[in-house]
């Protein structure tokens, strides 16, 4: 199964279009027996994501078969010093601790740029290191741009990237970057594949903020349902049509949207969607976005 499940709101208040706040500990076991029911493996999951990882800890299954993916703090800091090495060792042992795993599948750099500092290769030698021991299985990074991946590809051999992509942001398809990705054989992780629940709602239900696209908006809706498209089977089928996507990482709040994703899963790949890109980055990255979320 190509469809991942985000975490985000098992420790936090997190999306536009989020009206429940964080998901409750029945939910996350709901949850978590609807991905293994219908042959989901990948969990995403990170340190900064509040309690997820509690959550998650506390509703596995002891004989699991999910894939965890976790990420590491941000350091955020011009040079990578030999603390923040051993923050990030802490941090991981922290991870698996509230995980309750022995090792798990992958680790990510939360933040591209603490790679691409000063000295940020002694970021990269501690995941290297734990990849050794047999605790993670792949390392890697989150990026947001186009040239964070070159800068990355450049300095360093990953195996796993997360990235966002959606119908709104097509960037990485149209300047050519996850094909490169896949000649350097990197896993690939979609994320934000719904913008936060932004692709879901309705255009006029939106704030003030996003009137230079409503009509826009209005116009991939209308698109969409004219062909009989639910806005959920647009978004996600979109990202599921790409050959180069490994996986769509795909956040929700409650059990009854994971039954509908799974349900309305259906790659479009006969579907155009090129015309509703967006190269506008106050727009396609949500932590631009000057709204309440």
């Amino acid at each position: 199964m190509k469809l991942g499940i985000g975490t985000a709101q098992f420790g936090l208040d997190y999306g536009i279009s989020n009206q429940e706040g964080k998901t409750s500990p029945e939910e996350v076991e709901k949850i978590l027996e609807v991905a293994a029911d219908n042959g989901i493996h990948i969990i995403d999951t990170a340190s900064l994501y509040g309690t997820s990882e509690e959550a998650l800890g506390k509703s596995l299954p002891p004989n699991h078969t999910f894939s965890i993916v976790t990420k590491t703090p941000q350091f955020l800091k011009d040079r990578i010093t030999e603390e923040d090495v051993r923050l990030l060792e802490d941090t991981f042992y922290q991870s698996l601790a509230k995980l309750g795993q022995a090792s798990i599948y992958g680790l990510m750099i939360h933040h591209a740029d603490d790679l691409l500092s000063d000295n940020g290769q002694f970021l990269m030698g501690k995941m290297l290191e734990l990849k050794q021991r047999g605790l993670v299985e792949k390392i890697g990074v989150s990026i947001y741009s186009d040239e964070q991946i070159d800068k990355i590809l450049e300095k360093y051999v990953i195996d796993i990237i997360q990235l966002p992509i959606n119908v709104l942001d097509q960037r990485l398809i149209l300047s050519g970057h996850l094909q490169k990705l896949k000649e350097a054989q990197v896993e690939i992780h979609a994320r934000s594949v719904f913008l936060q629940g932004l692709l879901l709602m309705n255009p006029d239900s939106l704030s003030s903020y996003f009137d230079s696209v409503r009509e826009h908006l209005r116009a991939y809706h209308q698109a969409i349902d004219e062909v009989g498209i639910s806005p959920v089977q647009a978004a996600l089928g979109f990202v599921m049509g790409l050959d180069t996507i490994d996986f769509v990482v795909c956040g929700l709040n409650n059990h009854k949207q994971l039954l509908e994703i799974c349900s309305k899963i259906r790659p479009l790949t006969t579907r155009d969607f090129t015309k509703f890109a967006i190269m506008d980055a106050s727009i396609v990255n949500p932590s631009k976005w000057r709204v309440s979320t």
